[in-house]
């Protein structure tokens, strides 16, 4: 280069992470301290709408970040261990609101009457809450007098092995304080700003000892879809009707009047699914609402030890039922059943069996001929026990996971299994603690999992954008605002603290970054039952720090570059300033 007679001196200059070298004389002004960043921006352009998302989409509404007035200062760390890299203009889907809902059930108590419980639901806004639970389902009579069901519905009903057993009905009339009514359902929702699922009894249809069993199932759903009034635009036709363990999976024939077979299977499902969903229709369309039906659908590749019904369930479904869903349900409980997993296994199963189970069930769609439809992950959770793995700061990281990747596959929905259950000895399902956990833990005392799901939604822009991680034990998923931020959640799998870089494209930042960083406790080995937040815990035996929702993020100049470091078996939520 010619120095034109002058003494040369070089300055770099960086660009959003792209070093420039410009010469000047001596005499030169130098340059401004925030020069005018000129990197190019290629544009985001939303995809096409996803299929198995659909109609969840239809709600969707543009995110505004706001950058906090409160932070505390942090420093950039050193000895970057991991890279991130963010595509900002390659937009995966925009993200459905429905994407972290949850399951009530009808054991929780009446809710309404649980300030702690309505004030955390209220927080945390999982949009959609499915009611009136699991297996049940099969067994609820939603306008039934309490312990006087219909007249057709028999006192015993029998087991897989062809055992008879009390029934056990349950009822949406029941105003005792240990269920949950169905109108206090209707009143949680309302108070806590969500929406609901209602999942009617398919049971009924199979046990019902009337005439036409099918028809007077099918009446009560309809019944419930008057009453409801357009409350509820998503309903399900039963619940895991495949499986043995579910009500009307086997029969007593002596007491069945239109022929049905002793075992359920997939072929009389879909049949029976079609006039469930004739008979609901025809009852919004008299009210003017519109509802979406889905069929229960089977998640996975039969295995050898299923049963016959289980088997063939998906390829007789799609026969019998024809192009009547609406969309499609799977359940995952993705661990090993009953095993005393460790946290590698559990953290090691989101990404590679939710893809899985997408994959199956669209070629499964493709295989029989049906258009692909919305389908949604209704019930999930681990099925891991014995060391308090379903209570723990590993499960709400493996929920955090599952979110993402459902997002990654392009579900419409999911559905955390469950608010509350039973503590059985740390085998619990539930993100609240139904009052019956030990150590002097308070009722409704929320568990990690909802402190991990509740900053990430708050950390969470409204489109889902590419990145990639150059480390197999960092995980992350980006998304944009429509203000304009960058979200980054990152999830550390590992035992060691990862230190990573984040590095944004198409994206030009602005001077800071603010971020939350969550962990476990030191408490029972690798399944602490507590989880920091910012560095603020619990003061009881497990759960997060009480004040969560004012604690300040961290803010931290972007200068010199997206670097932050993730605690063993924790996350870091970020959100990186616009220019």
């Amino acid at each position: 280069m010619k120095s034109n007679g002058g003494v040369i001196f070089v300055t770099s200059i960086f660009f959003a992470g792209i070093s420039f070298i410009s010469c000047h004389k001596k005499n030169t002004p130098t340059p401004p301290p925030n020069p005018i960043d000129t990197t190019t921006v290629v544009p985001q352009v939303d995809p096409q709408l996803a299929s198995t998302i659909g109609f969840f989409i239809d709600d969707w509404e543009p995110k505004n970040f706001a950058i906090p007035s409160s932070f505390t200062s942090a420093s950039l760390p050193t000895g970057v261990t991991s890279t991130i890299t963010v595509d900002r203009s390659n937009v995966v889907t925009k993200i459905p609101r429905s994407i972290a809902g949850n399951n009530a059930n009808i054991w929780m108590t009446q809710m309404v009457t649980e300030p702690l419980l309505i004030d955390h639901l209220t927080t945390l806004h999982p949009h959609i809450i499915r009611f009136p639970g699991g297996s049940l389902s099969d067994l609820y009579f939603w306008n039934a007098p309490v312990n006087t069901p219909p007249i057709d519905a028999p006192a015993n009903l029998v087991l897989a092995n062809g055992n008879a057993v009390a029934a056990g009905y349950w009822f949406g009339t029941n105003t005792a304080s240990w269920t949950c009514s169905v109108d206090n359902y209707y009143n949680m929702l309302q108070q806590t700003n969500n929406k609901g699922m209602i999942t009617v009894n398919y049971g009924y249809a199979r046990y019902g000892t009337g005439t036409n069993p099918v028809a007077r199932a099918a009446q009560l759903a309809a019944d419930w879809v008057r009453y409801d009034n357009g409350r509820t635009k998503y309903w399900e036709v039963g619940n895991e009707n495949f499986g043995d363990w579910e009500a009307g999976y086997r029969i007593n024939i002596a007491n069945n009047k239109d022929g049905q077979p002793e075992y359920l299977t997939g072929l009389l499902y879909g049949q029976h699914f079609k006039i469930f969903a004739d008979s609901m229709r025809k009852a919004a369309q008299d009210i003017g609402k519109t509802i979406y039906i889905g069929a229960v659908m089977n998640e996975s590749a039969p295995q050898g030890w299923w049963t016959s019904t289980a088997t063939n369930w998906n390829t007789g479904l799609f026969t019998g039922a024809g192009t009547s869903p609406d969309f499609y349900i799977v359940h995952n409980y993705y661990t090993p059943y009953q095993t005393n997993a460790s946290a590698d296994i559990i953290l090691g199963t989101p990404e590679t069996v939710t893809e899985t189970m997408m994959n199956y069930v669209k070629q499964s769609l493709t295989n029989a001929g049906i258009t692909h439809k919305p389908v949604i992950l209704g019930e999930y959770n681990i099925f891991s026990v014995g060391s308090k793995q379903a209570v723990s700061n590993v499960n709400g990281l493996h929920a955090v996971m599952v979110i993402g990747e459902a997002l990654k596959n392009k579900f419409g929905m999911t559905g955390r299994w469950d608010l509350a259950n039973g503590w059985d000895n740390g085998n619990d399902h539930g993100m609240f603690n139904i009052g019956d956990e030990p150590d002097g833990v308070p009722k409704w005392n929320p568990r990690p999992v909802y402190y991990y799901m509740y900053f990430f939604q708050k950390m969470l822009g409204d489109r889902l954008v590419s990145s990639t991680s150059n480390a197999s034990s960092v995980v992350s998923y980006a998304s944009s605002f429509t203000s304009g931020e960058t979200g980054v959640a990152l999830i550390n799998k590992s035992s060691s603290t990862a230190t990573v870089q984040v590095i944004v494209n198409n994206f030009k930042k602005g001077n800071n970054f603010y971020w939350y960083k969550l962990n476990g406790g030191s408490d029972n080995g690798e399944f602490s039952r507590n989880v920091l937040v910012n560095g603020n815990a619990s003061t009881y035996a497990s759960g997060g720090p009480s004040g969560y929702k004012t604690i300040s993020p961290y803010k931290t100049s972007a200068a010199d570059g997206i670097v932050v470091s993730i605690p063993a078996r924790g996350a870091v939520y970020l959100v990186i300033e616009k220019k």
